[in-house]
């Protein structure tokens, strides 16, 4: 096995060990970002020299005898989380040459596990999309078929662990965009609860919806990442100050006695694939024969969450991307002559066609006349689905559904076709909304080989139990253990 291909947990013990060094584990992923990342396009850009650097600081750290679960691993961050010293672009023309002056609370927080951040990893523009077709960078393809997307926001994180260009990456998600790319690269992606990871240093896209999570090879890197990067935050005020478990315990395979929820409205919505529904049913029959009991639920208001996030998401990037206007930082349209010109020319030839079409319908939606009949209606059904779920969690401990619609669709299927697009993540916006934790692992393949997610929802802090049955759905398959072949 090349060092790249290591789990996070695998390549802690040979560093614990003595058996390899934290240089050899750097030097090996970044020759395989060099041979590997031409055709895929995940990175925006490499820290080699720093990599090599804080590789050299953590075998150093070994050597003394200190090693945490992540000393030494090599991690990729998504593009949207601010790293100081080091290029921060959201994947957007308007800010393609900031360098962000402090490092994210994530960022600390790997720092002080002496983690090696290798680089930063390509998005959806702002995080707005589904695809990592909305990139200014370039497009990201997915490793299992070229031709296909990676899925997205966090289409480049998803793509770099899949195509063992790290060990592991930080995304974040606020409808989806953690948990549909996990689902077709099949790698693992967890979105935790709203405000058990601290978005401080986080580039706002919805900053009510907005997660930074984790994506990893397997579940018990999951639950190490995120074990690092949550906890209490005062400069987010959001943060919740609520203990950090230890969420390597709850990986146990023993789920005999679970209730698991299955939503009729997801299990028969319109669009969905039948090779994601057969994946799904036969991912229930596997956790039944564990001992896990299903019981049918209902999330009523389920069908209004791709509406009601459309309205709520784009009015909250109006507000957050109004500061984007030339005059403080970030690029400037110099041709204009006066202010008004500047601020219409930067805007509009700084952000790509998605973002506008976002921040347009947002301040739509805000605006005044039309509030009450968009955004605040908006908010009211968010209130409704919020109350589904709570239900929902009186009769299970955890909700299985699918993550995406399909597989992996081609590039390009979709991209002139925005409402299509919305569609894909049908499933994974309610967690947002609600503000739950949802996770995807994987659960099966297409007919043409592509990976497909198994959804997972919980309720409000109990990500241990989605990391369980995770865990226990892993050990008893061997999905996961499947990789793409790279011509």
């Amino acid at each position: 096995m090349k060092l790249y291909e290591l789990t996070i947990h695998e390549a802690h013990d040979l560093l614990r060990r003595k058996e390899i060094s934290a240089v050899e584990l750097t030097g090996s992923v970044l020759d395989r970002i060099r041979e590997i990342d031409p055709r895929v396009g995940a990175y925006i850009t490499v820290a080699k020299e720093t990599a090599l650097s804080r590789a050299a600081a953590a075998d150093r750290t070994v050597a003394e005898g200190r090693i945490g679960p992540l000393t030494g691993i090599p991690l990729a961050v998504k593009d949207l989380i601010c790293t100081r010293g080091l290029r921060t672009t959201c994947a957007s023309r308007i800010l393609e040459n900031f360098v962000p002056p402090y490092d994210a609370a994530v960022i600390e927080a790997l720092n002080a596990e002496n983690a090696v951040i290798i680089g930063k990893v390509n998005m959806d523009e702002f995080a707005m999309g589904s695809s990592t077709e909305n990139s200014a960078m370039g497009i990201t393809r997915n490793p299992w078929d070229l031709s296909r997307i990676p899925g997205g926001s966090s289409g480049g994180s998803a793509a770099a662990v899949a195509a063992d260009m790290c060990l592991g990456a930080l995304g974040s998600d606020t409808g989806g965009s953690i948990r549909q790319p996990a689902s077709h690269c099949g790698v693992v992606g967890l979105k935790p609860t709203y405000g058990r990871v601290s978005r401080y240093g986080l580039v706002a896209f919805a900053s009510s919806l907005d997660q930074i999570g984790p994506l990893t090879k397997d579940v018990t890197d999951c639950a190490l990442v995120l074990s690092a990067i949550a906890g209490h935050d005062r400069r987010d005020s959001t943060s919740v100050p609520r203990p950090v478990p230890d969420y390597t315990a709850a990986l146990r395979s023993d789920i005999a006695g679970i209730r698991i929820g299955l939503p009729r409205e997801y299990h028969s919505a319109e669009g969905l694939s039948p090779e994601v529904s057969s994946a799904v049913r036969s991912a229930v029959e596997v956790l039944e024969g564990m001992g896990a009991r299903c019981v049918e639920i209902s999330l009523p208001h389920a069908e209004y969450a791709v509406a009601a996030y459309y309205l709520i998401a784009p009015s909250e990037a109006s507000s957050n991307l109004a500061r984007y206007d030339g005059v403080k930082y970030g690029f400037r349209d110099r041709e204009p002559g006066d202010l008004l010109e500047m601020y219409r020319g930067t805007r509009s030839r700084g952000f790509g066609p998605e973002v506008q079409r976002r921040i347009i319908l947002g301040t739509y939606a805000l605006s005044a006349g039309y509030y009450d009949a968009y955004y605040g209606k908006a908010s009211q059904v968010r209130t409704l689905i919020v109350t589904d779920f709570r239900k929902a969690f009186d009769v299970c401990d955890v909700i299985l559904s699918p993550v995406a619609p399909t597989p992996a669709f081609p590039i390009g299927e979709k991209v002139d076709d925005p409402l299509t697009m919305y569609l894909s993540d049908i499933f994974t916006l309610s967690a947002n909304l609600a503000g739950i934790p949802g996770m995807s692992v994987p659960c099966g393949f297409s007919a043409e080989g592509l990976p497909i997610g198994l959804q997972l929802m919980g309720n409000h802090f109990d990500e241990e139990t989605l990391l369980k049955v995770g865990y226990a759905f892993e050990q008893a398959t061997t999905v996961h253990l499947k990789k793409p072949v790279l011509p």
